[in-house]
């Protein structure tokens, strides 16, 4: 039901408070100096504190341990019970973050009630703090699209396992949206999920963000492997990892525990771990820029996160979750994409993937006027400027929301507009250049609307 440690002086009571939660169900742990509790909550935080206020033979009394234990493990309930009660000491302890006071002797029925309560508050604070994480709209995942479903298969095989994953794919495609969702979806839901995004920390503080540090006076901050205790671990690109550090995981998966900077005592940690890249790992390897032991833990399921590109059907679903997303944050009116619009987006390379899309999104809604659908005029030039491609299956974009006879006719405007203005509005030039009779070429300028003045700035289309 939940690991309680009992602190107190007087083995008696110990070992009275503890037959009486492993009779309840509960599972108890016993010391009786500050410094033994510093140890076990350092080591392996409880789910609740029982203190005695008074201890012998230690440097810090009850309420010292509940300000540090309040201030490095603020989710930790912690129940106070003493033989020298009074009123004052009790306020002390309720103003210091106590949950509640208790004064022996005391009554096994008002002990449990508190307990449980306590316990209750405690899963109930943790519960909310899940849900929150779980409920960010950012950690959407939306396609219906073969290459999707595929990947969302996958996902779900490995909800149902605690194996270590990782996440390969193009920078921007999604991973950390792959590891959240095996996360809240798996036994480790209402744990943490904590990103290290190893591409960001600086090498030389990177062991302390992930293992914390302490000093000589034992007073410590956590590093994010052990906030990530009992959940997930998500190490973002972890090729940017420095080399010493990857050693020094390699020894944290083998122990299951490791020690902060500064410190003796193995904090013992549970978590899962999902890893993600956009390099490739054996490049790295060869090089010996990345461990191979390590990528030989990391890797037990490999899973291949696909491109926007290679699931360009999804993109008009994603991009009106944009459009839905930035209204609810920034007040943007609702807004829908055109036919059109989405037909362009869906024919466009998306280096950048899905965080590209998302920003064209963001930047369309900031400069582009009105309420109405948006149109494939409100989509960003520089975005449209792209090379053709047959082979990876695109088009130029001002072509791609266009019928075949209207993109021909275009196509023709714009290159014969180009040849004329090349050879500087002679017709005779430009129809040998092209391969045209000039009289033929003078008919097809006339179906397209196009008007030679002679010069090469003189290049107009009709209105049509």
């Amino acid at each position: 039901m939940g690991d309680i440690l009992i602190v107190d002086d007087e083995r008696d009571i110990r070992e009275l408070i503890a037959d009486i939660l492993e009779d309840e169900g509960f599972s108890a742990r016993k010391v009786g100096t500050a410094d033994d509790c510093m140890r076990e909550v350092m080591t392996a935080p409880p789910n609740l504190l029982i203190l005695d206020i008074w201890l012998k033979d230690s440097d810090m009394d009850g309420i010292d341990i509940l300000k540090r234990v309040k201030k490095e493990y603020p989710n930790i309930p912690v129940v106070i019970i003493s033989g020298h009660g009074n009123i004052e000491i009790a306020v002390a302890a309720i103003k210091q973050g106590a949950y509640d006071f208790i004064e022996k002797p005391f009554n096994i029925d008002q002990l449990l009630v508190v307990i449980k309560r306590a316990m209750e508050t405690s899963r109930l604070r943790h519960e909310n703090t899940s849900l929150r994480q779980k409920d960010r709209p950012s950690a959407q995942m939306l396609g219906e699209s073969p290459a999707f479903k595929t990947l969302v298969l996958q996902l779900e095989k490995l909800t149902k396992t605690n194996s270590r994953v990782l996440l390969t794919g193009p920078s921007g495609c999604g991973k950390e949206l792959a590891a959240r969702y095996i996360h809240n979806n798996s036994e480790r839901a209402q744990a943490p999920f904590v990103v290290v995004n190893c591409a960001s920390i600086e090498a030389d503080k990177m062991d302390s963000v992930l293992f914390g540090h302490e000093d000589k006076n034992k007073s410590y901050s956590t590093g994010l492997l052990e906030q990530a205790n009992g959940g997930t671990v998500y190490l973002d690109e972890v090729a940017d990892m420095p080399l010493a550090t990857q050693s020094k995981l390699l020894r944290v998966l083998v122990d299951q525990g490791f020690s902060r900077l500064g410190g003796v005592d193995t904090v013992k940690v549970d978590f899962r771990v999902i890893s993600s890249t956009s390099q490739n790992l054996s490049h790295a390897i060869e090089k010996r820029e990345f461990r191979e032991e390590l990528f030989h833990r990391l890797n037990v399921v490999p899973v291949e996160v696909p491109s926007l590109s290679e699931r360009s059907e999804d993109i008009p679903l994603i991009a009106s979750h944009f459009l839905k997303l930035f209204h609810e944050l920034h007040g943007h009116p609702i807004r829908e994409l055109s036919a059109d619009a989405a037909g362009l987006l869906q024919t466009m390379p998306w280096p950048g993937n899905i965080r590209q899309l998302a920003n064209v999104i963001e930047r369309i809604l900031i400069l582009s006027d009105g309420t109405g659908p948006i149109e494939v005029t409100d989509i960003p030039d520089e975005t449209k400027t792209q090379t053709n491609d047959p082979e990876a299956g695109t088009i130029s974009p001002s072509l791609a929301s266009l019928p075949l006879r209207e993109a021909r006719e275009a196509f023709e405007r714009d290159y014969l507009m180009a040849q004329i203005k090349r050879f500087s509005g002679n017709i005779s030039k430009t129809a040998n250049f092209v391969g045209m009779e000039r009289s033929a070429l003078h008919r097809k300028l006339k179906s397209l609307g196009v008007v030679n003045s002679g010069k090469s700035s003189g290049v107009t289309t009709k209105a049509g």
